[in-house]
């Protein structure tokens, strides 16, 4: 085990994985709790380097700029003295507004009020190129030459990604990967979430709507102490897979979701980023597939160890967690059913109510409102039987009975709230589920599993509406997809 306290956060992993696998199983999954708590040996504080990215596109003009403006201000007032701190002003290009000299400039109080000074002075104009403003961002944090400093960034936008393709985004998010982490926040109601959401699940942020712009100034104020509680840069999944095993996916589930194996780095063991870390708990789902005939029957075979690293104050990579092991046993009896763990069930269900909160939005968003209606009732019983009291409230906020006593979306709801079900549709509830409460939702059906007519895919529920691989929409049991035999 490597030296945990010089990182100032201690790690502990536990390892959740059902240990039978039924005969003709291909794939085991598992969950991987990381627990980081503050070290008692160690009260010091990060170096830490801040970006915030403005958005100075034409459509910022007016009131909206001014509440903008506003809100950096008190963000770089909430900065601790000796953080390094750029600002990047925005629209179909990027330039750095501060400091003028070039790199990051160290926050006095004299640098403070220098920041604030060219934050006030900007003007509306120009197009939005996100991918762009994040590229300024990646440049000045290569400026950092001091090992184990936390890189955080933060950005708004009020529109769309319109003067750079899907593609040149994609290949900036690519660059800055593993490179710091960002926060976005979509203001007003004419932005896109999924463009938000790709950021922040390649870059380990959180993406939120800001409807009214006067709540701009409480949110970045709340975004740079929650940053300021950031203590490890890096931490990374390390997975020495069985020869037996391959790697299916990983995928954070708590406490927001995101799709992680694309970003897997290879060497001597797999590598997988998890971002930076304060002082929290967070979730992932790793799932291995093999060949039916690779292992042997009633026999426990390690098919994982996974061990975390992090990046220390020196800038090594090293161990900062124990080593757990993930088993499994391949039952000898065909046909012999093995119940869903609890666990997995819930995250199942999670993802299902992610995804229908999407469908939802994105029905709605292109004038599909009966469809959106569906969404949105189906949303709403995954959130009741989760007992995702978050999202449920905001799926209600947006529905009322319609006249066949059914619910729907309201005909009055805003463009904004819309966006706003989207982009919370991957924040997942933070309560522990306990295994023996009775009212936590257990598999809900006893009917055979189900196969994706677009990829292929076996779902792990008999009840599912979305194929967990390709997200697609397999509607009602028995129609539009076909079943196959039970374990």
């Amino acid at each position: 085990m490597g030296d945990r306290s010089p990182l100032g956060l201690d790690f502990a992993l536990e390892v959740d994985a059902p240990s039978d696998l039924p005969y003709d199983e291909r794939r085991a999954d598992a969950l991987i709790t990381v627990t980081a708590r503050s070290a008692a040996s160690s009260a010091a504080q990060a170096p830490a380097a801040e970006i915030l990215i403005m958005d100075r596109s034409l459509s910022m003009s007016g009131h909206r700029l001014d509440e903008a403006k506003r809100a950096m201000c008190a963000g770089i007032d909430t900065l601790r003295d000796g953080t390094l701190l750029g600002i990047v002003a925005g629209n179909h290009t990027a330039e750095v507004i501060f400091p003028t000299t070039g790199g990051l400039a160290r926050v006095d109080a004299w640098t403070r009020e220098d920041a604030k000074l060219r934050v006030v002075g900007q003007l509306a104009e120009g197009g939005t190129a996100i991918g762009q403003w994040l590229a300024r961002a990646r440049h000045l944090f290569s400026s950092v030459d001091s090992p184990g400093t936390v890189r955080h960034a933060v950005l708004y936008t009020d529109g769309k990604d319109e003067h750079e393709t899907p593609e040149q985004l994609g290949e900036i998010l690519t660059e800055c990967t593993d490179r710091f982490v960002c926060d976005a926040r979509g203001l007003g109601d004419d932005w896109r979430y999924t463009e938000l959401l790709r950021v922040t699940e390649a870059l380990h942020g959180t993406a939120e709507a800001v409807v009214t712009f006067s709540d701009l100034t409480q949110d970045f104020t709340r975004l740079m102490r929650e940053a300021q509680r950031i203590v490890v840069p890096r931490v990374y999944l390390g997975l020495r897979l069985n020869s037996v095993f391959r790697l299916g996916f990983v995928r954070q589930t708590r406490p927001v979701e995101a799709e992680l194996t694309a970003r897997q780095q290879h060497g001597e063991e797999t590598h997988v980023p998890l971002g930076s870390w304060p002082p929290e708990s967070r979730q992932y789902q790793i799932s291995l597939r093999f060949g039916p005939d690779s292992l042997p029957v009633d026999e426990t075979v390690r098919a994982a160890r996974v061990t975390l690293h992090a990046e220390f104050p020196d800038g090594t990579r090293r161990p900062c967690s124990e080593t757990a092991a993930m088993v499994v046993r391949r039952r000898s009896t065909p046909g012999f059913g093995i119940a869903r763990s609890p666990d997995l069930t819930r995250v199942e269900n999670e993802r299902e109510l992610g995804m229908a909160m999407r469908a939802c939005a994105d029905a709605h968003l292109r004038g599909d409102l009966d469809r959106a209606d569906r969404e949105l009732s189906l949303a709403i019983g995954l959130a009741q039987s989760l007992r995702d009291t978050a999202r449920l409230k905001l799926l209600r906020a947006v529905a009322v009975g319609g006249p066949d006593g059914r619910l729907r979306v309201r005909r009055d709801v805003s463009r904004g709230q819309i966006l706003g079900i989207g982009v919370e549709s991957t924040k997942t509830a933070r309560r522990p589920v306990d295994p023996h409460d009775p009212h936590d939702p257990l598999p809900r059906g006893s009917g055979l599993p189900r196969v994706c007519p677009r990829c292929g895919t076996t779902s792990a529920s008999p009840t599912a509406t979305f194929c967990e691989e390709c997200g697609h929409r397999l509607g009602d049991a028995g129609v539009g997809d076909e079943p196959v035999d039970a374990p």
